[in-house]
């Protein structure tokens, strides 16, 4: 059953990249398209029949758009997946820590400093992708330095009930500059909504060691995280240190979750959805749901993109409103098939 899983994954990855590629305001055809990007690899020289200029919209502007969208959706879906094992809550979430808040405060914070001057991220040095990663991480620290106030020891509960508060706050910080400065209203709700717009390889390129790093670190602990669920007491005298190997996931999966929005802005669901389907669909086993994640997640939020630049076209629907409207019912549909 993993196995055909992991092939299931496979190829929900392939279908979302074809298709990512083939349909937009040009109309490509999907052989040529799988062809073409079969010709990508070293060695291989296949006949694709598209022309020129459809070639180089395949590789020039679709493909990193597709590229981006599967890294972040990999990494919100990861992310969500171990934040769910540490916290042993299966609906814990990506942002659960602030980073949502934080992002979203340092764009903000940007954006209304450069109000004004046209597209706030030329030729700055210091732009909404940098503010983004910078809030995110900055959230993230503040949580933790929380959730150990007093010299009491941070557990689950205390790091949730910390995350609430520094969000609460972030919050607060971001609606007074939104109104202090309204005139970037637009903008800043432009990135709040979630956007995977990329003019070439430039943002795959900043988020791809990120998640890099968090892919080997996360899939590295698959197998702790099955154990942390039996409770820290059994999992100790397993041989696990449980306060260690959840700060190293809480640290990688935020990481990855702040360089997942510095890029693409706030996107939610993915980090619920996808994990939690997949521990009702494939099992409860992290050893399952963590690769499975990043292949799903990816699949489904570069599908959850194409939705959104088709849909209306030749408008675009910013990918976060896709998301929540197809969020919670594709969750209600799940958990009714499972429980028929």
């Amino acid at each position: 059953m993993r196995a055909a899983w992991l092939a299931g994954g496979f190829v929900a990855v392939a279908v979302a990249l074809v298709a990512g590629i083939a349909f937009g305001p040009v109309t490509l055809p999907p052989g040529g398209v799988a062809a073409e990007l079969l010709n990508l690899i070293p060695g291989v020289r296949l006949h694709s029949g598209l022309t020129e200029r459809e070639v180089a919209i395949v590789t020039a502007l679709r493909l990193p758009r597709v590229v981006l969208g599967l890294l972040v959706g990999a990494m919100l879906a990861l992310a969500g997946a171990a934040y769910q094992g540490v916290f042993r809550n299966p609906l814990a979430d990506p942002h659960l820590l602030g980073v949502a808040a934080g992002a979203g405060l340092g764009v903000t914070a940007v954006i209304a400093a450069r109000s004004g001057t046209g597209d706030v991220t030329a030729d700055l040095p210091f732009g909404v992708p940098v503010a983004a990663f910078v809030g995110a991480v900055g959230a993230v620290v503040l949580t933790w330095l929380l959730g150990a106030a007093g010299g009491r020891a941070r557990t689950p509960a205390t790091l949730i009930l910390s995350g609430v508060a520094v969000s609460a706050f972030l919050a607060a910080a971001q609606t007074f500059v939104m109104q202090r400065h309204t005139e970037s209203l637009r903008e800043v709700y432009a990135w709040l909504l979630g956007r995977l717009a990329t003019a070439g390889w430039h943002d795959v390129l900043i988020v791809l060691p990120y998640a890099a790093v968090t892919g080997i670190i996360v899939l590295a602990h698959r197998r702790e995280l099955d154990v942390l669920t039996v409770g820290d007491e059994e999992a100790q005298a397993l041989g696990l240190h449980p306060q260690r190997s959840r700060y190293l996931l809480v640290i990688a999966a935020s990481l990855g979750t702040a360089a997942a929005v510095s890029v693409s802005g706030l996107i939610g669901f993915v980090g619920i959805i996808v994990p939690h389907t997949l521990r009702l669909l494939a099992g409860p086993s992290y050893r399952s749901i963590l690769p499975l994640s990043v292949l799903f997640g990816g699949a489904f939020l570069a599908l959850t993109d194409l939705v959104a630049r088709t849909v209306a076209s030749p408008a675009e629907i910013p990918i976060g409103v896709v998301t929540a409207f197809f969020g919670a019912p594709f969750f209600a549909v799940v958990l009714r098939r499972i429980k028929g």
